[in-house]
């Protein structure tokens, strides 16, 4: 899909978090933009995936988010400043807000312009989705 749609500029692929699970879920997803500030942001996404617990159960602390920082390869000082900052709360709650007002519920859910697929789809259902809506714009590939 990134090389058909995303590389040739027909879609633009966003991610936007929804941290709707409490307080852990909200930490980790600052994390995550802790991370990107080291171009790591896919590798520490991945590692949280990998590493999940109970819901708010301690897996996410501050400390044992650092931590993976360090797994991953990551500066750990210039991490932990970045998470506990602060700064990364306003988009990570902004991009719940504007979640919860498209009417997303949960993971996985993915846009593509107003249309909304929910949970794990195969690939042919976002080739149709994205195909249609270039349709609509006067992009769509003929046949396809």
């Amino acid at each position: 899909m990134v090389q058909r749609y995303v590389e040739d500029g027909k879609v633009r692929f966003e991610w936007r978090d929804f941290a709707y699970l409490g307080e852990e879920s909200r930490t980790a997803a600052q994390a995550a933009r802790a991370a990107q500030e080291q171009g790591k942001f896919w590798e520490y996404h991945d590692a949280l995936y990998q590493n999940q617990g109970s819901i708010n159960g301690g897996t996410f602390s501050d400390e044992k988010l650092v931590d993976l920082a360090r797994e991953i390869g990551l500066d750990a000082e210039s991490f932990e400043s970045g998470l506990t900052s602060g700064r990364f709360e306003p988009v990570v709650q902004r991009d719940l807000r504007e979640a919860q007002d498209a009417g997303i519920q949960g993971t996985p859910s993915f846009t593509v312009n107003e249309q909304v697929l929910v949970g794990p789809q195969p690939l042919e259902a976002f080739e149709q989705v994205i195909e249609e809506e270039l349709r609509k714009a006067g992009g769509g590939i003929e046949g396809a």
